[in-house]
């Protein structure tokens, strides 16, 4: 994985998540969201802006019987639809089959508590033993193409995927052909063609799902137990002005952490905790991004901050690249102000359409390409596409970019480094629960605790709260606060 022993015991502990001593196969001694409850511990007839209230959750199984201990995924929130207002709350696990929210309440009106379960600790354990092995639960294709006979053209589609881990290969035998970066080490194997040679390999995209789930585990992970609210006290909640106030925020800057709540939205818009967030309008983004290279590197949530951009700074405009238009690699530059964008995806395990695999590369090795400087700000996501594989081997990942941006800094310290955490989504299947995105967002923000001169945005809070469905693509109004908080960090007031 390239960390050391100390480091991976940390990991460990961070990530440690509590559950059923032994495996559970029965759906009655599930957790159910029809029998679990939450309550408001002390209502009180009113409070102030700035108070907190405590929410107590207690779990039951499908016999209606108390859980005796914890794993249960849940979400809480404040909300008071008509201000399109809501704020975070961390669950926090007893470990008996209890769980405690400490929900802040931002705003002078009326709130409301709402929780759901979504995920059992039953099905948490599924999660966390496909998650930890070496079933191919995504397959992508490699496209190869190359000349036939007589001036003809010779295309084949193989599956491909990663080699990872004691298992290897997930084919067998002198099947594949492997490519290997040479930096990051990370080895990428594709069936082998049946006329083409392994040089021929041209294009990548996205294969078939692969279920690995036994009837048993199904039964568990019904989808008419996930995702589900579950009943508690739904009393309305009076808050009443504080001429105190909450405080002020101070500039946004690296070395900042996040806190519980990290922010609130108001009136749809996002009023953070950690620093000083501002609003920017057109004008302001483009002064904002004046004499300034952008680099957006990761998936499609940060092809969202690029296409945001595009839509809403004066006089930018896409160069053509004759790539795909959703697939990249992007770029849009703004004369007047000489500012430039750039956007590529990261390299694979991707599930992206078709695009040529020449085009996808390693965060880490696009960073050590990157001069750096007081005008270069350096944004990442990498955890959307990773879900589907071990986190041994994002542990792996983070570790060879973290290599890269502590080097970025040294040579050039004045460069400004970002790191977007994984957002909510909209599935929560075997495949790409919020769940296995918690986990990676904690490697993350674990491993980088330490690096000196970068700043970690935390989106979850900010995509989980909000009145809108869950999507991994978030909504424009979402995106919005996304990056008028982005900026905030680039041009901090």
């Amino acid at each position: 994985m390239g960390i050391s022993v100390e480091e991976w015991g940390r990991l460990q502990k961070a990530l440690d998540w509590p559950g059923p001593d032994q495996e559970i196969t029965q759906l009655n001694l599930s957790t159910s969201p029809v029998h679990s409850t939450f309550s408001i511990v002390g209502l009180k007839k009113s409070y102030k802006v700035g108070e907190n209230i405590s929410i107590l959750i207690t779990a039951r199984d499908h016999n209606n019987n108390l859980k005796t201990y914890g794993g249960d995924f849940y979400k809480a929130k404040l909300f008071n639809s008509k201000l399109k207002a809501s704020v975070y709350g961390e669950v926090v696990d007893h470990r008996n089959g209890t769980y405690a929210v400490t929900l802040l309440l931002p705003w002078e009106g009326q709130s409301q508590v709402f929780v759901r379960l979504e995920h059992s600790s039953e099905v948490v354990q599924i999660l966390k033993k496909y998650r930890d092995s070496s079933f191919p639960r995504s397959h992508y294709n490699g496209h190869f193409e190359g000349p036939g006979i007589n001036n003809t053209k010779i295309s084949e589609v193989v599956q491909c995927n990663l080699k990872w881990g004691a298992e290897g290969s997930w084919r067998k035998g002198d099947c594949c052909c492997e490519y290997k970066d040479i930096k990051t080490k990370t080895v990428w194997q594709c069936e082998r063609p049946k006329k083409l040679s392994c040089d021929y390999l041209v294009h990548h995209s996205m294969g078939n799902l692969e279920n690995p789930l036994n009837s048993a585990e199904k039964q568990i992970f019904t989808m008419k137990l996930t995702n589900v609210a579950i009943t508690g006290d739904t009393q309305v909640i009076t808050v009443l002005p504080n001429t105190a106030g909450i405080g002020t925020m101070e500039r946004c800057r690296s070395g900042l952490t996040t806190p519980v709540p990290a922010g609130f939205y108001f009136s749809d818009v996002w009023e953070s905790f950690v620093c000083n967030a501002q609003q920017f309008n057109s004008t302001q983004m483009g002064k904002c991004l004046e004499n300034k290279i952008i680099y957006l590197l990761g998936d499609s949530t940060t092809r969202q901050w690029f296409e945001y951009l595009e839509k809403n700074v004066p006089g930018i405009k896409r160069m053509d690249l004759h790539t795909p238009r959703t697939g990249g690699p992007l770029m849009a530059v703004e004369l007047k102000n000489n500012s430039i964008i750039h956007w590529r995806p990261h390299g694979v395990p991707l599930r992206f359409t078709k695009m040529l695999i020449t085009d996808l590369h390693y965060i880490g090795n696009d960073i050590d390409e990157i001069a750096g400087g007081p005008h270069a700000v350096v944004i990442f996501t990498i955890a959307a596409h990773l879900v589907f594989h071990p986190i041994t081997f994002y542990v792996h990942e983070v570790a060879k970019i973290r290599q890269s941006v502590a080097a970025l800094l040294r040579r050039a310290p004045e460069t400004t480094i970002i790191i977007k955490s994984g957002n909510t989504g909209g599935q929560k299947n075997i495949f790409q629960s919020d769940w296995y995105t918690l986990q990676l967002n904690t490697v993350m923000r674990e491993m980088f605790r330490d690096i000196d001169g970068v700043i970690y945005f935390d989106v979850w809070q900010m995509t989980s709260c909000h009145y809108i469905t869950e999507n991994v693509h978030p909504e424009p109004v979402i995106i919005g606060n996304e990056v008028n908080m982005l900026l905030s960090y680039v041009c901090p007031a």
